[in-house]
C-alpha cells in the first residue's frame, strides 16, 4: 500500500466517521418565541343593557351631565390583554378607566381631592364592582394621580364627552335603536323614597345625587383638551374633606324623618339649598377614613338601604 493511497483511505475513514456522528447527534432546538401575540383592538360604542352582579341591578344609559365625587380604586395585572366591556385590549399603561353605567368609550376627568392632580382617562370597562367605589382606574392612570400606594382615594369623576374608537375617527351620534334601549332620565323634579326591600334582590339607584356643593367648578379651559394624553392639572381642592354615606336625598322632610326613623344607627339629616329648591339628605357623620366609610355602608346596606353610597364633601 503506497503511502499516497494510505493518507487517502485515513481520510476517507475520518470523513466517515464524521458524517456517522453528525447523523447520530440531533439538530440543536430552535431558539422559543417569547412574544405574545395581542389581538388587534374591536372596540365599539355601546351603551350596554342592565345587568345584575351580586343581586344588584346596574342600569347603563347616557349621562351627558354626570358629575359625582366618591371613592376611585384601581385594578392590575390580572386583566392585562384580556377584552373591556367595549370590546377593547386593556392596557395598564393606558389612560382608561372602568365605570358601571357609563357609555363605553368616553372621556371623563377625574380629579384628586387630596392632593389636586387631575387627568383625562377614557372609560372602556365595566367595574367597580366593590361597594363604595365609583370608578377603577387603570395601573399608569392611578400612578398619575398618586393612587397606586394608597389604592383608593376621594375623588371627583365628571364626564367631558364621547371619546373616539380605538383605530377609527370621531363616534358619530348615538344610533336610535341605542339611544332608545332605556327611557331616558324624568328631566322634572325627583322625590326619592324608601321602598320596601324585596327579599333576595336589590337594586343600584338608577341616578346617583351627587354631593354638593362640589369642591371647585372645573376650569372653561380644562375642557377644551377632551382626550387622554397623560398632563396632570393641579386644581384648587379644598384643605379638607371628609366621607359620608349617604342614604337618600328628598324635597320632602318627612320622606327623609321615615327613612331615618326605619335605619336607625348613626344617621342624620343635612339640609342642603338648592336655588329655590331645599334637600333633605339623609346621611351619617363626617368619616374620617376608608374603612370606617366601608364599614358604615355595610352597616346601612345590610339594614335595607340598598341605594347607599359614599360621597366626598366638606
Amino acid at each position: 500500500m503506497t503511502g499516497l493511497f494510505r493518507v487517502r483511505l485515513l481520510a476517507a475513514l475520518a470523513l466517515l466517521g464524521l458524517l456517522a456522528a453528525c447523523a447520530s447527534t440531533p439538530p440543536p432546538a430552535p431558539p422559543v418565541d417569547h412574544t405574545v401575540t395581542v389581538p388587534k383592538s374591536a372596540g365599539v360604542y355601546k351603551v350596554g343593557s342592565p345587568y345584575q352582579i351580586d343581586n344588584v341591578w346596574y342600569y347603563p344609559r347616557e349621562q351627558p351631565d354626570y358629575d359625582e365625587t366618591g371613592i376611585a380604586s384601581w385594578y392590575g395585572p390580572t386583566f392585562y390583554g384580556k377584552r373591556t366591556a367595549n370590546g377593547e385590549i386593556y392596557d395598564g399603561d393606558f389612560l382608561t378607566a372602568a365605570h358601571r353605567t357609563l357609555p363605553m368609550p368616553v372621556n371623563v376627568r377625574v380629579t384628586n381631592l387630596e392632593n389636586g392632580k387631575s387627568i383625562i382617562v377614557r372609560v372602556n370597562d365595566r367595574g367597580p364592582y366593590a361597594r363604595g367605589r365609583i370608578i377603577d382606574l387603570s395601573r399608569r392612570a392611578a400612578e398619575l394621580l398618586d393612587v397606586v400606594k394608597t389604592g383608593t382615594a376621594r375623588v371627583r369623576v365628571t364626564y367631558l364627552g364621547r371619546a373616539p374608537l380605538e383605530g377609527g375617527g370621531p363616534v358619530e351620534e348615538t344610533p336610535p335603536e341605542i339611544a332608545s334601549a332605556l327611557p331616558a332620565a324624568p328631566s322634572g323634579k325627583v322625590d326619592s323614597a324608601a321602598l320596601s326591600v324585596i327579599p333576595g334582590a336589590t337594586v343600584a339607584p338608577p341616578v346617583a345625587a351627587p354631593a354638593a356643593p362640589h369642591p371647585a367648578p372645573i376650569p372653561a379651559e380644562m375642557f377644551a383638551d377632551n382626550e387622554p394624553n397623560g398632563n396632570v392639572t393641579t386644581v384648587p381642592v379644598p384643605a379638607s374633606t371628609h366621607l359620608y354615606v349617604q342614604v337618600g336625598a328628598f324635597s320632602k322632610l318627612q320622606n327623609a324623618k321615615t327613612l331615618l326613623s326605619r335605619l336607625g344607627g348613626d344617621l342624620r339629616i343635612s339640609a342642603l339649598q338648592r336655588g329655590a329648591q331645599t334637600l333633605y339628605r339623609v346621611r351619617t357623620r363626617p368619616l374620617a377614613t376608608v374603612a370606617d366609610a366601608d364599614a358604615e355602608l355595610a352597616r346601612v346596606t345590610g339594614a335595607g338601604a340598598n341605594d347607599a353610597q359614599i360621597v366626598v364633601d366638606q
